[in-house]
C-alpha cells in the first residue's frame, strides 16, 4: 500500500516537473524572441536604422534583427519561408503573398500616411517631345509589375483626365536601369520612380508630369507586415517594435541633421543629391483605411491579379494603433 502511494506521489511529481519546463521553456522562447525584419536600403527603412543606433527597441524591451535586402523579391521570399518574421513592403505585395499562402496582416505603415510622405513621380524623357499627362495616351510607362507602382501607373494618369484604355505599361524592375533607359530615352519615353531617384532623374533633365504628393488623394504608402502567427505569438513585441519605430521617426521629424550621414549611409542618396535632398518626415503610428485598402484590392481583381479581394479585416490589424 505505501509503495503504491509513494509511486503515486513520485508520478505526480515527474508529471509537475516535465509541466513546469515545458511552460518554462515557452515562456523563455517568448521572453527571448528576436524579431527578424526585412528591409530595403530606402527612406521607408530609416526609422529602423535610428532606433537601432540610439537603442530603441532595447529601451522598448525587443530585440530586434534587421536585415537588408537589395531585391524586393528575395525579400519577399525570405517571408515566405520562415527566414524572417516581417518586411516592409506595399498594400499589393502584402495581397499577393496572402495570395500564395502565406498569411499576413497589415500593422502599420513605415511611409504614406499622408500624401505628402513617400513621393511618386510620373516623367517624361528629356529626349521625348511629351510635356503634359495629356501626351501620355498609349506611351508606354515603366513601371515593376504587381506592385503599388504598378497601380500607380493605372491610376495616376485618370487623376490627369486620361481614359483608362490610354494607359499603357512596360516592365522594368530595376529602379537603376529605368532611370537610366528614361534618360536615354531610346526605348522608354515615361516611367515611375520614386525619391530620391525622381527627383535625380528631374536633375538629369527628365520632366516630371504627374506628382502623387500633389493629387487629391493619398495613393501610394510603404507597410509593416507580419506574418499572422507571429503576431498571435508575439503581440507585445511587435507592439514594442512598432513604437520603437514611431520613437525614431520622431527623432528624425525632430532632428533631421544629427541622422544625415546614417541616411546617406542606409537608405543610398545619390551622390548627386547628397547636400541638397531633404529629410522626409514620418507620421505617427497609423494604418491604412478602408477605402485605401479596398481601392487597391478592386484594382487586383481587375487586373487579374487576384480571384476576389480581401476584407479590410483579413489585410489590416488595428490592435497596434491608438
Amino acid at each position: 500500500m505505501r509503495r503504491s502511494f509513494f509511486k503515486v506521489i513520485v508520478l505526480i511529481l515527474l508529471l509537475s516537473f516535465i509541466l513546469t519546463g515545458c511552460n518554462f521553456g515557452k515562456k523563455a522562447d517568448q521572453a527571448e524572441k528576436v524579431l527578424k525584419i526585412g528591409i530595403l536600403l530606402i527612406d521607408d527603412s530609416l526609422p529602423f536604422f535610428v532606433a537601432e543606433q540610439e537603442k530603441l527597441f532595447e529601451k522598448n524591451n525587443v530585440q530586434v534583427e534587421l536585415t537588408p535586402f537589395s531585391s524586393a523579391r528575395d525579400k519577399d521570399v525570405a517571408l515566405e519561408t520562415g527566414e524572417i518574421d516581417g518586411v516592409l513592403t506595399d498594400i499589393v505585395v502584402a495581397a499577393l503573398l496572402k495570395k500564395g499562402g502565406t498569411e499576413v496582416k497589415i500593422t502599420a505603415f513605415a511611409l504614406g500616411a499622408t500624401p505628402e510622405e513617400g513621393r511618386f513621380v510620373l516623367l517624361a524623357s528629356p529626349q521625348s517631345n511629351i510635356s503634359r499627362p495629356e501626351d501620355l495616351k498609349n506611351v508606354p510607362i515603366a513601371i515593376s509589375n504587381n506592385t503599388i507602382i504598378h497601380y500607380l501607373a493605372e491610376k495616376m494618369p485618370l487623376e490627369a483626365g486620361l481614359n483608362k484604355e490610354d494607359i499603357k505599361t512596360q516592365s522594368i524592375p530595376d529602379l537603376k536601369l529605368r532611370l537610366e533607359a528614361l534618360i536615354a530615352g531610346k526605348d522608354v519615353p515615361a516611367a515611375i520612380l520614386p525619391d530620391p531617384l525622381a527627383t535625380l532623374a528631374e536633375r538629369m533633365g527628365a520632366k516630371a508630369l504627374i506628382d502623387d504628393t500633389k493629387l487629391s488623394s493619398n495613393m501610394s504608402q510603404s507597410v509593416i507586415i507580419f506574418r499572422e502567427e507571429v503576431i498571435k505569438n508575439n503581440k507585445d513585441k511587435v507592439l514594442s517594435l512598432l513604437q520603437a519605430f514611431e520613437a525614431a521617426g520622431k527623432e528624425i521629424n525632430e532632428n533631421p541633421d544629427k541622422y544625415k550621414e546614417l541616411r546617406m549611409e542606409k537608405t543610398r542618396v545619390p551622390e548627386p543629391l547628397r547636400e541638397s535632398y531633404p529629410s522626409p518626415t514620418y507620421s505617427p503610428l497609423a494604418v491604412p483605411d478602408a477605402q485605401m485598402v479596398e481601392n487597391i484590392m478592386k484594382w487586383m481583381v481587375e487586373g487579374k491579379l487576384l480571384d476576389k479581394p480581401y476584407t479590410y479585416e483579413e489585410m489590416v490589424d488595428k490592435s497596434f494603433v491608438n
